[in-house]
Formats: C-alpha cells, structure tokens, sequence
C-alpha cells in the first residue's frame, strides 16, 4: 500500500475515534505533503510527489520537532516538549525502522569504497547515494557527521 493511502487512512481512523493528537498531527504531515505536491508540479510538472519524497519529508519533519523540543526545554515549557514528542512518534510510525549508527558506517565506508570518494568535496555524491539507496532508514543528520569523519581521513 503507498504511504499516501496509509496516512490518509490513519487520519480517518483518528477522526473516528477523536483523538485530538493524531487528527492535528496527520492533519499537519497531510498539508506538508500536499505542500510538497504543489512545489513539485510548478517545477517538474509532476501531479504528486513519490512516496520516498514522502518519506524524506517525515524525516524532516521530525527533525523540526527535535530543533523546537531543544527550544522548549531552554524555556522550560514542558507542556510544548510532550506536544512535539508526542508528534514525533505519531510522525515516525509511518517511517521503516532506523539504521543504527554501526549500519550506517558500514553502509558509509561501502558506498566511499565503491565509488573511490577520498575527500570532503566528494560529500554530495556521498549523501545523494545514501538518500536515493536508504530513504526513510537513515538518519541524514547522524550519516552527515559520520561521512564527515571518514571523508576527512
């Protein structure tokens, strides 16, 4: 089934039962894909954006609401950091499960040795590998760091 379908599917679902959390929380990743959808067909005259569009752009949603939690624990406002949690875990049940950080590095030092990457300015072609292979299972921010590392060596 494609992403689209299950989330518009968990949205019925939460209208259903009324909870409040997840209607706002789908509604929100709903709008952000329709957002995306209409971007995209200005640009590449394409009607709807794939599904591991879809999926990069939950990751970056939650990585929104990692930034504000951060913001909300400086202020102390704890009501605003269980909002964004709560968020970040209706967010990442549509997403495969998470690489840990050895995979990562493992898949990091394939994709450097396949494509004889040696330096920093081989970062693009680095991240654009791990993006268009590992959508949605990787954690871009924590890759970005490690390929940072491996590259600078």
């Amino acid at each position: 089934m494609n992403l689209r379908l299950t989330i518009e599917e968990k949205y019925i679902n939460a209208l259903k039962t009324q909870n409040m959390e997840a209607i706002n929380a789908l509604r929100f990743i709903k709008s952000a894909i329709k957002n995306k959808d209409i971007e995209n067909r200005s640009v590449n005259n394409k009607l709807v954006i794939s599904d591991l569009e879809i999926l990069s752009l939950l990751q970056s949603l939650i990585k929104q609401r990692k930034d504000s939690i951060e913001a909300f624990k400086l202020a102390d406002r704890k009501d605003l950091v269980l909002k964004e949690q709560n968020e970040i875990s209706i967010i990442s049940k549509f997403l495969p499960n998470q690489m840990n950080e050895e995979d990562i590095e493992k898949i990091i030092s394939e994709i450097i040795t396949h494509e004889k990457l040696s330096s920093l300015k081989d970062m693009g072609v680095l991240m654009r590998n791990l993006k268009s292979q590992h959508a949605g299972k990787i954690d871009i921010g924590l890759a970005s760091k490690i390929a940072k590392l491996k590259l600078s060596n």
